[in-house]
């Protein structure tokens, strides 16, 4: 038997190894496997939206990524050719990211994997998962080497990254409920030159069908199209995308060499529990939903962000074990109100009858005149308003903090240098942490107050004071009054301490170290 370890994460798709960077970032020893020798030669997902990038910005790569990706600053909607609106993210104010990035998944491995060496980690290719005891109290699992040898491995906690035909999940017996939708789609990676916008993602309907649009670099965009189930298993010409795009897209666009091209069928699937025992599951390994809207992947890295912060403190002895039944807890609702967009969106899209398109094609319409899709499309595009709310929280008041537990804080994630002149207040993520929030005007003796508060707290988080601002998304979170914020290391507010004191705050902390679901109501 060799050696018990820490964490197993098998899979080193981008969900392993955000969850290995996450956990080596720590200092969690972690040992992640996977079964393939090498990457996928074909790109599946190809963009990262804004939530994602500032969860990826903790383990140290969001900005590598921004750097060798391409930005997309917004998604639009087309009918029968013709413009009928967009949802912007650069014109999001409440993220350091406003904008995502086209990225071929091949790609982004590559960045996740040379994050990994730098933390310390390395993938054991070839290795593959036989079976898995997670039932007792440590995990014991037999590996299959690639030289032919079986090993026999103990670790305190699996993690099944292991897509859609997870190893992981079979052998603790969960099933993966739902239905494959009634549609497939053919997807290729190619040039396109003509009118259609470099910089967007573009959603194009017609009666005969949608046609999906989504820049991966620069001139090269995803084309994604809906086919009928017949078509599983054929291999689209480039003369088939470039007919259908000659139809459905704007501006005359040419289609150049294809960098490959599949059919795959849609599944909507999702195993019952995210947990059994001391193993837990993330990514397509969970959960599978329509590639409509492209959120398969930044749904898993979600879950990773989710998962890697709470073994990482149980591991250290930061957090009680408990902590680790809210990860089921939380990502099942949020992943099931994903899956119900894409689904939606999927449907949307293969509308024929006239009236329907016409009904379809005024509400877009409408929505882009009014602003509705600005302010609500635009943010669930982008994950921003993804977060662990409990259903019966309070609802905002006119002058009291807009955000309630449980609510994502428009914050700076991560350790790297905040730029200069930028407004956002930095946290760390590495533990907890007290943001204090002076309010419009500064109560007297703010600064006793945030100095008893420092010295209370200790080492038990980081204590942050909140940019002096009257105006921004902060500010407008928290609210015109005095508050202490107990932020999570996902940057999601745990409780809001509205008579910030020393022994108000120290109590709130002692609670999260034993709870992660956040505190419903102000403390």
């Amino acid at each position: 038997m060799s050696k018990v370890n820490p964490v197993l994460v098998v899979g080193a798709g981008p969900i392993g190894l955000v969850i290995a960077c996450e956990l080596l970032g720590q200092g969690v020893p972690v040992r992640i496997i996977d079964a393939e020798r090498d990457h996928s030669a074909h790109s599946r997902a190809t963009t990262i939206w804004p939530r994602p990038l500032e969860l990826l910005r903790r383990i140290g790569v969001a900005d590598r990524l921004v750097e060798n990706g391409h930005r997309i600053q917004g998604v639009a909607y087309y009918s029968d050719r013709r413009h009928l609106a967009t949802a912007w993210l650069n014109r999001l104010d409440d993220t350091p990211y406003p904008f995502a990035v086209g990225l071929p998944q091949d790609r982004t491995e590559e960045l996740l994997e040379q994050r990994l060496a730098e933390l310390g980690g390395k993938v054991e290719r070839g290795v593959r998962l036989r079976t898995l005891d997670a039932g007792g109290p440590r995990a014991r699992a037999v590996l299959d080497l690639p030289d032919g040898v079986t090993e026999e491995a103990e670790a305190d906690w699996v993690v099944g990254a292991d897509g859609a035909h997870s190893t992981v999940r079979k052998e603790l017996g969960l099933t993966f409920e739902g239905a494959r939708l009634p549609v497939n789609f053919a997807i290729t990676d190619a040039e396109l030159s003509g009118g259609i916008p470099a910089d967007l993602v573009s959603y194009c309907y017609t009666a005969a069908g949608g046609l999906g649009l989504a820049p991966v670099a620069p001139g090269v965009h995803r084309i994604a199209v809906a086919v009928p189930p017949e078509a599983a298993g054929t291999t689209p010409t480039r003369g088939f995308f470039q007919q259908v795009v000659a139809e459905r897209a704007p501006g005359g666009v040419e289609v150049g060499e294809l960098r490959f091209s599949t059919v795959f069928q849609v599944h909507v699937r999702s195993a019952p529990s995210f947990r059994r025992g001391r193993a837990f599951l993330a990514g397509d390994a969970a959960h599978l939903m329509s590639p409509a809207g492209g959120q398969g992947m930044n749904t898993g890295l979600l879950d990773a962000a989710n998962l890697g912060w709470k073994l990482a403190g149980v591991w250290r002895g930061a957090l009680d074990e408990a902590v680790l039944d809210s990860y089921d807890a939380e990502r099942r609702p949020a992943v099931h109100a994903v899956t119900r967009s894409t689904s939606l969106q999927t449907r949307w899209g293969a509308l024929s009858g006239p009236a329907q398109l016409a009904v379809r094609d005024a509400a877009v319409r409408a929505a882009g005149r009014t602003g509705v899709l600005q302010r609500a499309l635009a943010p669930a595009i982008g994950q921003l308003t993804s977060g662990y709310r409990a259903p019966t929280a309070r609802r905002a008041s006119l002058t009291g903090p807009k955000a309630a537990p449980g609510d994502r804080l428009p914050l700076l994630l991560g350790e790297e240098p905040v730029l200069s002149g930028a407004p956002w207040a930095r946290v760390t993520g590495r533990s907890h942490a007290v943001l204090l929030h002076a309010g419009c005007s500064r109560p007297a003796g703010w600064s006793g107050t945030c100095a008893a508060i420092r010295a209370a707290v200790g080492d038990a988080a980081e204590v942050v004071e909140a940019p002096s601002r009257p105006e921004g998304p902060l500010a407008a979170a928290l609210g015109r009054r005095s508050v202490a914020a107990i932020v999570r290391p996902d940057g999601h507010l745990y409780a809001l301490v509205t008579d910030p004191g020393a022994v108000s705050v120290r109590t709130a902390l002692d609670h999260a170290r034993r709870s992660a679901l956040p505190h419903d109501g102000q403390a």
